[in-house]
């Protein structure tokens, strides 16, 4: 067991802190790059997603796409900001996968696999 000065760089608890903070920006790149093709693909074709009747949150389906894209474009930018230790990225790195989610289950009727597996 190794001791350290609770003012050096090193110390167990930020060891243990840094790996965590690898890991959600790179999961959130991974949800981001994942919107960014959802919603390519939602907007270049909309007979790959199934149209149901009587949703309430009933879009046209390109608009869920538009959605899906500038959303996957924002997290994708905010993971790098996150991957730099950012102040600004903390905040919207969390609004931004709490709208990647939210988005997620809102189209989960048009798409339910692709809405459940996806981050």
């Amino acid at each position: 067991m190794t001791t350290t000065h609770p003012g050096s760089a090193r110390t167990p608890l930020r060891e243990g802190a840094t790996g965590v903070t690898d890991f959600a920006p790179i999961m959130l790149m991974i949800g981001g790059i994942l919107d960014i093709m959802r919603g390519i693909a939602e907007i270049a074709d909309d007979d790959i997603l199934v149209s149901t009747r009587n949703y309430v949150f009933e879009f046209n389906l390109t608009a869920w796409g538009w959605s899906h894209l500038a959303l996957g474009v924002l997290a994708f930018i905010v993971s790098f900001g996150l991957l730099m230790a950012s102040t600004w990225a903390r905040a919207l790195g969390v609004g931004i996968a709490g709208l990647v989610i939210l988005s997620n289950f809102l189209s989960l009727p048009y798409y339910p696999v692709w809405s459940v597996a996806v981050p």
